[in-house]
């Protein structure tokens, strides 16, 4: 079964986001990080690019002739899934083939809308039986 995790608390989401995504590179982890939308996937892309400084996440998207052979993918468009590693959920829709990953990772920022968005799909996960751990990220600087 999946097991999920909500980090909330989130000052920036996309920051958060690829600080887990080089973690999870360096675990040896594949990773699909999913958007709403193209603008969101983009800004992503450029903060993968200098993030870490002084290294470099292999990543593309999900629609690259090389994504199956590269560990991370931005995807917006809910494409067919490439790996089964570890799902980041960036968007506001609970994602239709999460249950397909062995990890999916929801951050949640700060703002209502996000954050009653973010509740509506832990009601969704929980109430299907799903292990839930919440990491409060208001307690700590590091995911």
């Amino acid at each position: 079964m999946t097991q999920i995790d909500f980090y909330t608390h989130v000052e920036d989401k996309l920051h958060t986001a690829a600080r887990l995504v080089v973690k999870a590179y360096r675990q040896r982890l594949r990773l699909t990080a999913l958007f709403d939308d193209a603008e969101a996937a983009q800004r992503f892309d450029r903060i993968l690019w200098v993030t870490p400084a002084i290294g470099f996440v292999p990543h593309c998207y999900a629609d690259d002739p090389l994504a199956r052979m590269t560990p991370i993918i931005v995807d917006y468009r809910g494409a067919e899934v490439i790996n089964d590693d570890v799902l980041v959920n960036l968007g506001t829709a609970r994602p239709a083939s999460f249950s397909r990953f062995r990890r999916l990772v929801e951050i949640v920022a700060l703002d209502d809308a996000d954050r009653h968005a973010a509740r509506e799909r832990y009601k969704f996960y929980r109430d299907r039986g799903y292990d839930i751990r919440t990491h409060d990220l208001s307690q700590s600087d590091a995911p």
